[in-house]
């Protein structure tokens, strides 16, 4: 539709909206977000610092997350719709990877490094670099990401050390 080819644009990143109505998809889809440092082994439960999973396992407020309307029908109050959440994702089991297959010729060319030139980065007429133009002190933007992380993180005296200053 947009004329458009690469990895980004292949038929396995493609995905659908579905209905806000359609409340069975959106904590399923909450949970796989949830879970995907989990199903990736970089943790051995659901709680990541750079998760919202704390904010709607502990009720904590990250400044960041809002309840979604599917997490809300779960109980009568937030301290039941955390708990039946909590039930819900320890129920989940991701599914296993498949292996990865080596086709032929890939062991012999990785041994050679591709060469590419360097291109200049071209923009679009009218787009603007983030960085230029942003004048959000570097100090708020880590009292945000403090609030965040501890508000998320599994343990938060742990967590309180990365912020310390040096």
């Amino acid at each position: 539709m947009l004329n458009q080819t690469g990895r980004f644009w292949e038929k396995r990143y493609h995905s659908t909206g579905f209905p806000v109505s359609d409340k069975r998809r959106a904590l399923n889809t909450l949970r796989y977000i949830h879970a995907n440092p989990k199903a990736a082994n970089m943790q051995q439960g659901f709680f990541y610092d750079y998760s919202n999973y704390g904010s709607y396992d502990r009720l904590t407020n990250d400044g960041v997350t809002q309840w979604y309307p599917a997490f809300l029908v779960l109980g009568s109050t937030l301290e039941i719709c955390a708990a039946s959440y909590r039930k819900f994702c320890q129920k989940y089991k991701p599914k296993p990877k498949p292996e990865k297959r080596n086709y032929w010729g890939g062991k012999l060319l990785a041994q050679f490094k591709v060469r590419s030139r360097v291109k200049k980065k071209k923009t679009s007429p009218g787009q603007k670099s983030l960085w230029e133009d942003w004048a959000t002190p570097v100090e708020e933007i880590r009292k945000a990401a403090k609030t965040f992380v501890l508000a998320n993180c599994f343990d938060p005296k742990v967590v309180t050390l990365k912020f310390e200053p040096l």
